[in-house]
This record gives structure tokens, sequence and C-alpha cells, in this order.
């Protein structure tokens, strides 16, 4: 569609709702902002760092404030009134847990974890890797995801990267099927992608779930940047093993995550070791030790039990809002920024921004990646795009985002340029020694994530920001 360049918020907005007709469907979140959400507004903040870390609101912070003013919660591993009374609590979450994704507890458990990476390391230093196993896993991966290829490997199991293709950040589907056929259904064979990722937005078809699985593929599906915006309803997509942060979700509690797993496949896993409260009887003389059952065998030591009535608080406060509403949102302002941004030209008719991946909102949630560019194609540092959009207080993120796989495609860097960096004697190499390594060539992003409170102002304020940079020279080094 044409797009018009209007210097008045109000006319922006007008042409943003003949655009996008479907945001007055999701204007009662408006309202829940002005109500709940007051301090953005009231200290100026434009917060599009939702892939980041959502946010509370402040009736979160009352209900789970009221809750431990008037009781008293002990640790829960005892029978006596107070831990029983914190028991209560930790199970009535877990409860709506599988409410809120729909799980069934025949066939699922939820197992609390400090976060999405803590539930990752339970899978990866479980799982029955070995020779004739194999890790397979997308490029565009999250860290904690990369990080378990360390135990395959310790294993002797092969580990392989599926690539993307430029310029969507999307997977061939015929090469994955490909690498689905290569191994039997015999071994252990553990397959692994982000349903959305948090480098790009992508958001791989789910599919491929039931496609790895019938070809005897366990199936690790990373959640953390699809269930902020997205309804995960694993009566319908199974995947083994589904990794969530909370805080992701909804601001508060941090220090809280979850693992959903499959009984069937959880029973795979083997643990390296015991601690507090994964066992039902350990002996020191005797040298022995028995696991729990379930869930029980996988939260070690004492559970963050104050904490996690504030995930039922939180999921509730979700649902009230309802997830396909904050969907039908974030897919609005996602598209009216992606139209706006990719538009921006120098006086030339250079283009002021790259986005890595989808330019339209088919396939793709509310994470946009992407660069500064000026005139004659030298990029702006993303050190430079934040600290500048910080200083009018604007807050998004610059960097490689914990995914370096997505950043290396984005951004053209070749395996032999990485490895001319990698190959070199230091003992360590540093983020900065690593950008003075590569060698006129970008080595980070800029990331901007619109989430469950965003609204209009704040992406025409964003898109203002990066006007600001047309016509502008970039200074090399700066």
């Amino acid at each position: 569609m044409p797009i018009t360049h209007p210097h008045s918020l109000s006319a922006a907005y007008n042409d943003f709702l003949s655009a996008y007709p479907d945001f007055k469907y999701t204007q009662k979140i408006d309202a829940l902002r002005a109500e709940e959400y007051t301090r953005l507004d009231e200290q100026g903040h434009v917060y599009l760092d939702y892939t980041g870390g959502g946010l509370y609101a402040d009736s979160q912070l009352r209900t789970h404030t009221d809750l431990l003013r008037h009781n008293v919660f002990g640790n829960p591993h005892s029978m006596n009134p107070t831990s029983l009374a914190a028991t209560q609590k930790v199970e009535q979450a877990r409860k709506y847990v599988y409410e809120f994704f729909n799980a069934s507890p025949e066939e699922y458990v939820v197992i609390f974890t400090p976060n999405a990476s803590g539930a990752l390391k339970l899978v990866g230093e479980s799982y029955p890797f070995g020779p004739d196993g194999h890790y397979l896993l997308a490029f565009d991966n999250h860290n904690s995801v990369n990080g378990i290829r360390e135990f395959a490997r310790a294993h002797a199991s092969p580990v392989t990267y599926i690539p993307l293709t430029l310029p969507d950040m999307r997977v061939d589907e015929a090469q994955l099927g490909a690498y689905f056929d290569q191994t039997g259904s015999a071994n252990n064979n553990l397959f692994a992608f982000p349903a959305q990722s948090n480098f790009s937005g992508v958001q791989h078809p789910l599919e491929w779930i039931e496609q790895a699985q019938a070809q005897g593929w366990d199936v690790l599906l990373d959640t953390a940047a699809f269930v902020p915006t997205n309804r995960l309803d694993l009566s319908r997509w199974k995947p083994d093993f589904a990794p969530v942060s909370f805080y992701k979700m909804f601001g508060y509690p941090t220090g809280v995550g979850c693992l959903l797993a499959k009984k069937e496949a959880l029973n795979k896993l083997r643990r390296p070791w015991f601690a507090g409260g994964t066992i039902t009887v350990a002996s020191v003389q005797g040298d022995k030790f028995y696991m729990a059952e379930g869930e029980a065998a996988f939260e070690d030591g004492t559970l963050n039990y104050l904490s996690l009535p504030a995930v039922e608080t939180g999921l509730r406060h979700l649902n009230d809002i309802g997830i396909q509403t904050i969907h039908q949102r974030v897919t609005c302002l996602t598209g009216w920024l992606l139209d706006n941004l990719t538009e921006l030209r120098h006086s030339n008719g250079e283009a002021v921004i790259r986005v890595y991946g989808p330019t339209n909102t088919q396939q793709r949630g509310g994470t946009i990646a992407l660069n500064f560019y000026d005139p004659q194609g030298r990029y702006f540092s993303h050190h430079v795009i934040e600290e500048e959009a910080a200083s009018i207080n604007i807050s998004l993120r610059g960097g490689c985002f914990c995914n370096p796989g997505g950043g290396e495609i984005a951004l053209e860097l070749s395996k032999p340029e990485l490895a001319a960096c990698f190959n070199q004697p230091q003992e360590r190499l540093t983020f900065d020694d690593f950008q003075l390594c590569i060698d006129d060539k970008s080595t980070g992003a800029v990331r901007i994530s619109v989430g469950l409170v965003s609204n209009f102002a704040d992406v025409y304020k964003v898109v203002e920001f990066a006007r600001g940079f047309v016509d502008r020279k970039a200074v090399k080094n700066e």
C-alpha cells in the first residue's frame, strides 16, 4: 500500500486505522494501559523491548502483595501448616499452567525452573545422547538451545544445524524433511527449533513437530518468544519439551519459568545428579539414592515458592485480556512499523533501514531486527542507535540477542571470516574483540519488539526517531 508521512501523531493514527482496521478491536488495551501501566506515560517511556522482557500490571503486584501480607508460607518440603499452605499455592499455580496451555496432566508434566534456560539445561544434561543419535537444530536458535550441543558432543552425538535462506530468514522445508529422513527411529534423536525466532521474529511452522515425531525424533520447541503474544495449545501441538519464561509473558515474577514435558519423553531423561527434593531416599553410608517421580525429580532444591503464586496471577491477567486480542494488536502495530521503516529513503533513493526477516506480517511475530545505513551504504553501529534512542527514553535493544546463528545469516558473516576470529591465539574473545575482528560489516543489529501494552504512539515515535537518520552520514568506528 502507498505510505504517507504525516507529521502529526493524530494524522498518522488515522492513516494507521485505515490500513489496519482490526486494531480498533484491541482498544480495550489502551484503557488497560491507562489504568494498570500508568508509569509508562507518566515517565515518558517508549518501551519496545518486549522480547527481552514483558511488563507487569499494577494489579499483579497488588494481588501478590496482599497474598504475602495476609498469609504465612514456609518451605514446602514438610507437613507443617505453613509448608502445606505453600505447597497448596505451588500446586494451584501448576494446575493453572496446565489450563492456560491446554495441556492434559495425563500427557504432560509441568516442571518449575528458574527460567527457560534452566528448563533447556534440564533437557540437555539429561537427554540420552549417544553416537547413534543426533542433535538437529535450526540456525536461529537462542544460545540456551545452542548450548545443548555441548552435552551432545560430550556423548559423541552428531550435531547438525539447518541453514536459513535470505531474505526472509526461513528454513527450506524440503531440506528439513531430508534431515528427518536420515536417522532411524530406534535412536535417540532430538530436534530443536524456536516457535518464534527471538532474532528475526520469524514463526516457524508448528507442523514440523508432528513431521519430526513421525520420523522418530523427539522435539524441543523453544516457546519463550512465542507465548507472550500467541496461543500455544498443547492439545493441538504436542512437542516433547517446551520451555517457558514467565517474565517474558507478563513481567512479574522474574526468576520463574517452566518446562512442559511429555511424560513419555520425560521417562527417557537420565539426570546426572540428584538434589534436595528430587529423591525419595538417599544415603551417605548406603551410598545410594532413589529418584522421585514426575516433576519432583527435576525441581532441584526449594522452589521459588513465594513467587510461584504470582505466575497464576499473571496468566489470569493475560487470559482476561485475551491472547488473540494481544496477538491482533501486535500484528497491526508490527505491520505499520514494517511499512513505514522500510519506506524510509535518503535523498539519493537508498534505504535508511534494512530489515532482517519478513517485511510483512505473514508467519512472523512482533520482533523486528534491522540496521540503519547512510546514503553511501555505510552502517550505523547498533551501539549508536541504542544510545541515541535511550537519550530520548526509547527502550530498544542492540547486539545479537543471544542468537548468533540468526545474526551470522542476516549480516552475511561467512564461515571463513568467523574462523579467522575464533582461531586467534587469545584465551578469551570478548564481543568487542569480535567486532574489531570483522572488517566493514556490522556484527550486531537493532531489535524493536512490540508487545502486550504497546500503543500507536510508541511505534510512531520510533519511526520519527528513525526519520532523523535520513541523509545523515555514518562515521566509521562511531
